[in-house]
């Protein structure tokens, strides 16, 4: 039989790309994660924050930061300021408080069609991979072992496609509470 290891792979990167895209996408709730694409200009080069201080969840809707460095916290300041993230910043003598304001109804929608984008985009990854494997195993294959190989491969896309919509319902339901 055929060998879906190609595929299986691509599915799980596709997986795993549209968790990393639904990080990015800001709700209501603090999540240091948010952080994890904003890079800071110190020390003469470009540094990730959570190389420059703790990044913990002081309640529900802030962040605390805590400098190792006192001298990069106005870089920090200024590195998630110029992310347009939408985050409240307040320094104070330990390092960086970072808020999260309350969505709106029209950000929810916004943020929600984001997210239906990202499900779309990740399902056509999928849809393309298949279309590939096919490809590359239908040549000298019989009617019925076709058939089989694409019977085999929809059960596949049927499963990625369902990890697929859980992830993006999570998302949806954390965006519109």
């Amino acid at each position: 039989m055929y060998d879906f290891g190609e595929f299986k792979r691509k599915s799980e990167e596709t997986l795993e790309w549209l968790k990393k895209e639904y990080t990015n996408i800001r709700t209501g709730r603090a999540m240091p994660s948010i952080l994890d694409r904003v890079s800071v200009s110190a020390y003469g080069s470009s540094v990730p924050i959570n190389q420059l201080a703790t990044v913990s969840v002081e309640d529900p809707k802030t962040l605390r930061l805590t400098v190792w460095d006192k001298a990069a916290i106005k870089d920090i300041d200024k590195a998630i300021r110029e992310s347009n993230l939408g985050l409240s910043i307040a320094v104070d003598a330990t390092g960086l408080r970072v808020s999260f304001p309350e969505l709106t109804a029209d950000r929810r929608t916004t943020l929600s069609k984001i997210a239906k984008e990202k499900l779309e985009e990740a399902r056509v990854a999928i849809r393309t991979e298949r279309e590939k494997t096919l490809n590359r195993a239908g040549k000298n294959l019989s009617e019925d072992e076709k058939f089989r190989l694409k019977s085999d491969l929809q059960k596949m896309v049927d499963e990625i496609n369902k990890k697929l919509e859980e992830l993006s319902a999570k998302k949806e339901a954390e965006i519109l509470e």
